[in-house]
């Protein structure tokens, strides 16, 4: 009976989700093209408070714990596991004083409303996964960037989201690249549980009724640890947090 009540709800959620990315993609456009970086920051973290509460249309709860960890006008490495789509949208917006930036697949950089133009004109950078020393170029870029005007950089080094709820090994070779060159960044570790529910049965119907947790855990400054052992306590530190689901 569940599943066949989220059909008609995934509807409502979709025509609402699409809804949100096409209105706000002339709104980014404006913002950007006139009033420059913040205005767009500020559009962009609308964007992202309305497609967080589209979740409530599919009986979805959201809960932060730990706020106060949450850094403001310094460098962030926000490393997190990646539990579905819908893990983005809601730390975009509960981490916005971190101004949060991410590295995607240049896929995503074009033909989605809203998604690939912030990608784009954001902050974001684009890398090619069949090509590593672009991506590792890249990504050295966003270390720099992310030290130079403190902002925040969102990675998810299981590299693919885990459909089952259990974490994946972490590929480390980002973070190192991430540690390296930016040693005066801190490191938030994020664990986030319950969003793989909302596709148990895939993209359509999503699953009903997940309760979807971001447990913000304490920041670690990268220049205070050797990296190897940063690496492993960042891992556990996410993971031990993670509930047996």
């Amino acid at each position: 009976m569940k599943k066949l009540i989220a059909y008609p709800l995934t509807c409502i959620y979709y025509l609402f989700f699409g809804f949100f990315l096409v209105l706000f993609h002339p709104i980014q456009w404006v913002c950007f093209r006139v009033f420059g970086y913040q205005a767009h920051k500020v559009s962009v973290d609308y964007l992202n408070f309305f497609l967080s509460r589209c979740l409530h249309l599919l009986g979805v709860r959201l809960s932060l714990f730990g706020r106060e960890n949450i850094p403001e006008n310094v460098p962030v490495i926000l490393v997190a596991n990646h539990r579905s789509m819908n893990d983005i949208p809601p730390i975009i917006w509960f981490m916005r004083k971190c101004h949060p930036k991410f590295i995607s697949k240049k896929e995503l950089g074009k033909g989605i409303p809203s998604v690939s133009y912030n990608l784009r004109h954001g902050g974001s950078i684009l890398i090619n996964r069949k090509d590593p020393i672009q991506a590792v170029n890249a990504i050295k870029t966003m270390a720099h960037y992310i030290e130079q005007n403190n902002r925040g950089v969102v990675i998810f080094p299981e590299g693919t989201r885990s459909r089952t709820g259990v974490p994946k090994p972490f590929q480390t070779r980002g973070l190192k690249t991430l540690f390296q060159q930016a040693p005066n960044a801190l490191v938030l570790p994020i664990s986030i549980n319950n969003s793989w529910k909302t596709l148990r049965y895939g993209k359509f119907p999503m699953g009903l009724g997940a309760h979807i947790k971001y447990t913000i855990h304490q920041p670690l400054k990268v220049s205070d640890f050797e990296i190897n052992t940063l690496l492993k306590l960042v891992e556990s530190t996410i993971v031990n947090a993670v509930e047996n689901e």
